[in-house]
């Protein structure tokens, strides 16, 4: 009798094991990370609060350490405050200095620098083009040609920046277009780069567009009429926003014919605000093939706010066509991100699936090496991209 309750004992006993086991199963599955196959990990290099870029030992190292820390991808900026950032002879012919002025700079070219030591770390390297169409209101380049302003219905030109007064160039002037163009296929010729990158500045603040030139356009190409008084006004938006798509018709096409292989990418805000700010319609560039890769920018301080932006049903479909990852604020002079929120907000953007993340920026990754080393521990390529996904340049919709 005694062996038999035993036996039953035990029984009973391996069964309550069993029913534990499987209960707890699917919590320890459920808590373990998905491998990730592919992802976009990036970091923007400015020269912005930053000095990355201003002494070869420290970028070397920088490179080095990034690619130690598991990242993929630099977004170097090559355009900022009017000047470029490598030696240009499309600068040197229109402003007058083939690179910025910074004396940290003299004598070196920091583009080609970061190509080849990034491709020998396993980094991908997307210049980006940071300034867009604003620049120094004293700098060279508006000293020179101060024609290509554009500016506000009272004439008022100047725009007030952090810590300069700024200007921008009028995207519907010729010459300004051809400028543009011609910096963007200097550098797709000039370097093995694996793509460029436009962002939110090239755009136009809506209240901009009342300059001469701009007012004699819109007026031979409207009946006559001059713009409305009101920046708002939809027909006078559309008008300013298609002629910035034509633009960046220019400059898909600039690339394409040069190099079909170099991507297209471009980091915007949310389009609702980048169109009634600044007239940036970057859907439609999405839509008629003129973008192979967003990454949007979501710097934002809670995670509420952050995961509601990614939701939103016109990134899903975006990401539908062409591979969409998200910027993220790892901190400001000054003003460090808690690793934390960083965190949080990573795995919010893997949860949901989304091609990658990349960092604003450089330097205010700060002393965490630890914390990124665990977010990425181990090495992925980007995400694979079908170079020419709208086609060939004939395949543009105009």
């Amino acid at each position: 009798m005694k062996g038999k309750r035993q036996a039953w004992f035990m029984t009973l006993f391996s069964l309550c094991m069993a029913i534990v086991l499987l209960l707890h199963l699917p919590l320890q599955v459920a808590s373990q990370p998905h491998p990730v196959e592919t992802e976009v990990r990036g970091v923007w290099l400015t020269n912005v609060d930053s000095d990355v870029l201003f002494s070869r030992d420290r970028l070397s190292k920088a490179l080095q350490r990034l690619a130690k820390l598991n990242f993929n991808t630099v977004y170097p900026t090559v355009w900022n405050r009017g000047y470029t950032l490598y030696p240009s002879s499309v600068a040197e012919r229109t402003i007058g200095r083939s690179l910025d002025p910074n004396p940290k700079l003299k004598g070196r070219d920091v583009l080609a620098e970061i190509v080849q030591q990034s491709h020998q770390q396993g980094l991908s390297v997307i210049p980006w083009f940071e300034f867009g169409l604003k620049a120094p209101a004293n700098s060279d380049l508006i000293r020179r040609h101060p024609d290509w302003i554009t500016y506000r219905r009272n004439s008022r030109r100047i725009s007030k920046g952090n810590k300069y007064n700024q200007v921008w160039l009028n995207p519907f002037h010729p010459m300004v277009q051809r400028f543009i163009v011609n910096l963007v296929a200097e550098i797709v010729l000039k370097y093995d780069i694996d793509g460029i990158q436009i962002d939110d500045h090239f755009s136009l603040p809506i209240d901009l567009g009342y300059d001469t030139f701009t007012t004699r356009l819109y007026q031979r190409e409207n009946g006559g009429k001059k713009p409305p008084a009101n920046p708002r006004h939809p027909q006078w938006m559309r008008w300013r926003a298609n002629k910035i798509t034509q633009l960046m018709t220019q400059i898909y096409q600039a690339v394409k014919t040069r190099r079909p292989d170099c991507l297209v990418t471009l980091a915007p805000n949310a389009h609702e605000y980048a169109y009634n700010t600044s007239l940036q319609d970057w859907r439609t560039w999405e839509k008629k093939g003129l973008v192979e890769e967003v990454v949007l920018q979501v710097y934002r301080d809670d995670l509420k706010t952050f995961v509601k932006e990614i939701e939103h049903p016109e990134i899903k479909a975006v990401r539908s066509r062409i591979p969409v990852s998200i910027g993220i604020l790892a901190g400001l002079k000054k003003r460090p991100i808690p690793m934390k929120r960083i965190e949080q907000q990573v795995q919010a953007v893997r949860n949901r699936g989304f091609a990658g993340v990349s960092f604003f920026f450089y330097e205010s990754l700060g002393d965490r090496d630890s914390a990124f080393r665990s977010m990425f521990p181990n090495t992925v390529a980007r995400p694979q991209i079908s170079h020419g996904w709208a086609g060939t340049t004939q395949g543009v919709k105009q």
